[in-house]
This record gives C-alpha cells, sequence and structure tokens, in this order.
C-alpha cells in the first residue's frame, strides 16, 4: 500500500481474530459474552432495530438495508437528510450481484484487491433492492469491513436472511458531526436511545481512523471511467495500480455519497486551519481576545510568546498521515469536551498522503465559514 503499511485480509475468529465465535468449553468469559452480544445484535438487526458496531474506519449506525423502515430509523437517529445515500456493509463471502445490477471486472479486481477494508464501491443498484439505502439514487455503495467484530456481526445476520443479509450504516453521529472511532463516542451522541432501542457492540478504537475511500463505478457503461469520491486510507495511487488508471475527480453528474457536503464532520467548538507561519498572529488575536484556544500542531511545538498565554492549550498531534488519521477524530472530541471558546489545527502539508486528512478537516472548518 503506498501508506507505508502492509494491509492483511482481516481473520475470522476461526483463523485467529478477535474471539467473537460460539462458545466452546474453556474459552474466556469475555468471548462468551460477546458471543451473546452478537446473537442479540443479529437478532435485533433481523427485527428492524438499530445496531452501531465497530470497523476499522469509524463505529456505524447500523440496519437492514432491506427493511426500510429500519433504514428510517437511522436517518430519523441521526438527523440525516432522507436523501443522503449510506453504505450497505456485507461479509467478505458475500455475492454482490444480489445488491448490483452489474458488477464489472474493475470492481472486482478492487474487491480482490482492498477487501475486506476500508474500500466503497459504487454500483448500479439492483432492482430488488430499496431505494432508501441510496437517497433515491440508482446507485448503491458497498463496503466489506475489516474488523473482525464487523465480520462476526454480518455473518450472523445474514445467516438469519439466509444468506444475503446487509446492514445499511452511516457514522454513528448527529448528522454532520465528528465520527465516533469508539464506542463511548456513540454513546454520547445518542444519549436519547436506551439499550432497547440501539445496542452497541464493543470493538475497541478505530485503527484506520477516518471514513473509507469511496469510488465511484456505476457509470463504465456510459463511458465515464472510476471516479475518486472520497478519499481515505486507500490512496488514488493504490487504485490506480489495481486499475490501471488513475480515477478522475467527482464531475456534476457523479452520485452523491456519504461525507461529500462541504460542511462535514465538524466539532461543536469553532475550529480554524492555520499555517505554522500564521499561529502566532492568529494566536495572538485571539488571546488578547480573552478567547481560551486548543490549539493542535506538528513537532516542534512553536515557542512563540504568547499574550494571555494561559488561555492557549497546545496539544502536539502526529506527524505521520495515518497516525493522524487514527487519531484525528478522537482528538477533535477530546478538544471539543474541554470547553474551549476556540480550536485551531496546524495545517498539514498539501501532498497526496495527506489527502483524505485534508479533506476531512477541510469540511470541518468549512461549517464555521
Amino acid at each position: 500500500m503506498s501508506s507505508g503499511e502492509t494491509r492483511e485480509p482481516a481473520r475470522s475468529p476461526e483463523q485467529g481474530g478477535t474471539p467473537v465465535a460460539g462458545a466452546r468449553r474453556g474459552r474466556p468469559t469475555t468471548s462468551i459474552r460477546m458471543d451473546a452480544a452478537l446473537d442479540e445484535a443479529a437478532r435485533r438487526l433481523a427485527e428492524g432495530g438499530l445496531v452501531a458496531f465497530p470497523t476499522e474506519t469509524v463505529y456505524g449506525l447500523g440496519a437492514d438495508a432491506e427493511n426500510p423502515d429500519a433504514v428510517a430509523r437511522i436517518y430519523a437517529a441521526k438527523g440525516r437528510p432522507s436523501n443522503h445515500p449510506v453504505i450497505v456493509h456485507v461479509a467478505p463471502d458475500a455475492e454482490l450481484s444480489y445488491w448490483a445490477s452489474s458488477v464489472p471486472p474493475a470492481a472486482r479486481a478492487l474487491v480482490q484487491a482492498f477487501w475486506p477494508g476500508p474500500l466503497t464501491l459504487i454500483l448500479p443498484r439492483a432492482p430488488g433492492i430499496s431505494a432508501a439505502v441510496s437517497g433515491g439514487q440508482n446507485s448503491i455503495g458497498l463496503r466489506c469491513p475489516a474488523h473482525p467484530v464487523a465480520q462476526a456481526l454480518l455473518g450472523r445476520f445474514a445467516a438469519l436472511k439466509g444468506g444475503h443479509g446487509g446492514v445499511a450504516a452511516p457514522s454513528a453521529n448527529k448528522f454532520g458531526q465528528v465520527s465516533p472511532t469508539q464506542a463511548a463516542h456513540v454513546r454520547s451522541e445518542f444519549p436519547e436511545l436506551g439499550d432497547d432501542a440501539l445496542l452497541i457492540l464493543e470493538g475497541g478504537p478505530s485503527k484506520v481512523g477516518i471514513e473509507s475511500t469511496i469510488v465511484d463505478l456505476s457509470r463504465l457503461d456510459q463511458g465515464v471511467g472510476p471516479v475518486l469520491l472520497r478519499p481515505g486510507h486507500i490512496t488514488e495511487d493504490d487504485l490506480a495500480a489495481v486499475l490501471g488508471v488513475m480515477p478522475s475527480m467527482p464531475d456534476r453528474a457523479a452520485p452523491q455519497v456519504s461525507g461529500s457536503l462541504k460542511a462535514h464532520y465538524a466539532p461543536r467548538t469553532p475550529l480554524s486551519l492555520v499555517a505554522r507561519e500564521d499561529l502566532p498572529e492568529v494566536l495572538q488575536r485571539l488571546a488578547a481576545r480573552g478567547k481560551r484556544i486548543a490549539v493542535a500542531v506538528f513537532a516542534p511545538v512553536p515557542d512563540t510568546p504568547i499574550h494571555g498565554q494561559e488561555l492557549v492549550r497546545l496539544k502536539p498531534c502526529a506527524a505521520d498521515p495515518a497516525q493522524y488519521a487514527s487519531e484525528l477524530y478522537a482528538l477533535l472530541r477530546e478538544l471539543d469536551a474541554e470547553g474551549h471558546d476556540h480550536i485551531i489545527l496546524e495545517r498539514p502539508p498539501r501532498t497526496r498522503a495527506w489527502q483524505a486528512v485534508n479533506d476531512r478537516l477541510g469540511r470541518a472548518a468549512a461549517a464555521f465559514e
């Protein structure tokens, strides 16, 4: 992978992944408890309920993708516009032709290279699949997550549905806000939903930390090549190495997808992106007005004296784009909860390696422009 990491397919529980498989003698109590939680989660999905679950990108708020009433509960809980599509999560052995009317060779190649993993494919939606998951569009977003808890849940749910179960799941947060990368984040987002209305599966912090890369392959029959609709951990170069062509940028006819609005991923505290050379002036101006400021900067931390410096909190952040992405949403939530008047993030480099991070930060800052 161009990120410098070696991506391995997530192992199933039987292959040595997170212990979530069926109970057997001698297993730890925590594993048995996870079994029960997964069984209950799959049952809730089958009955039209909501389940929040971990993926390697962020935690998702899930419902049965083939139950329009259940999908409507996602939209209602998030306050999400009904024309904003969601992504359908499927198990590793899912038959894509059940969900998509056409699965071109390019899609099969990307699946072979990157699934399970943080890649969503936009394909033509099959006639029998409700438009509730696609915001009324003729396309559908499909992803197979790598997190073992997500895979165990999807496998159990598919078994209850006769082998073709899919879980519609946008990020488990209020619409437009910071995505959750821990179960505690989900709980804080939906205090109005008790355990009977929302079951939350624990799975530890999400390792990737930002939403999946989204590639549109729904218009190949119209002569439109692959289109990168949302950057992510899987980069343009990664995609091009498989496709043999660099994906193009979105055009006006491109399908609408999750996270494509100008303002998104925003904390409640006003946020600005500031270049390092402009930090002293901006900090002095805000501190002089008595503003309590949180500043996330790359090392070395600036040593510039600031008027009213007690009002400024400096927070060092990772200089590696993958690590920065993994920690970003938890950082924003942490700073948001501290009661600052303003959050400033040092603007990352404008390079391909930072494309996905810059996309999320730009949309977060746009909410306050």
